[in-house]
């Protein structure tokens, strides 16, 4: 579960998110990125096109200034049961992502991870602000701030015009 300071979060750097062992991460680490961040599955019908495409901007991009974040999460057609370490195997296994896996969360709801209520106040979805599917992404500037939301049917790989936008990279 992210967790946040008392005073009002102004951007993503204000929380800290869990990883896959369970240490907390401090997001001010990614300050000064362009953030991809994105609740993935293991099992979803979107899952092989979406950590393909994923990879493919990070091998691209990583050394320019992005970082992909990537959020597990259930509550979608049950399509991400496995465990932390099972969901990190599979996805270091079979797509070979060097991206950051964090701790599974829940991204609509009551118990929606602190981070997502922060992502979805800024970009509304079809649904309001909630979350559709896996694979929903969050384009994140330098300055830690929603600049975009794309649906989980989107391609990665259409997100790269903006990316290179907000690297900087004409």
């Amino acid at each position: 579960m992210a967790t946040q300071p008392t005073n009002h979060p102004k951007s993503v750097y204000d929380f800290t998110v869990k990883d896959t062992k369970g240490d907390d991460v401090d997001l001010v680490t990614y300050k000064g990125k362009v953030l991809v961040i994105v609740n993935v599955a293991s099992k979803c019908g979107m899952t092989n096109s979406n950590y393909v495409e994923l990879n493919q901007l990070y091998e691209k991009y990583k050394d320019k200034g992005l970082e992909i974040l990537a959020f597990p999460c259930n509550q979608f057609g049950e399509e991400e049961p496995g465990s932390n370490d099972q969901i990190k195997e599979f996805v270091c296994t079979r797509f070979k992502s060097e991206f950051p896996i964090f701790d599974k969360i829940e991204v609509n709801g009551n118990n929606s991870a602190l981070l997502y209520k922060f992502l979805k106040s800024g970009k509304w979805g079809i649904l309001g602000d909630n979350i559709q599917w896996n694979f929903a992404k969050f384009l994140v500037d330098k300055d830690g701030q929603v600049v975009d939301r794309y649906y989980p049917t989107t391609s990665p790989l259409s997100l790269e015009r903006d990316i290179r936008k907000l690297l900087g990279i004409v």
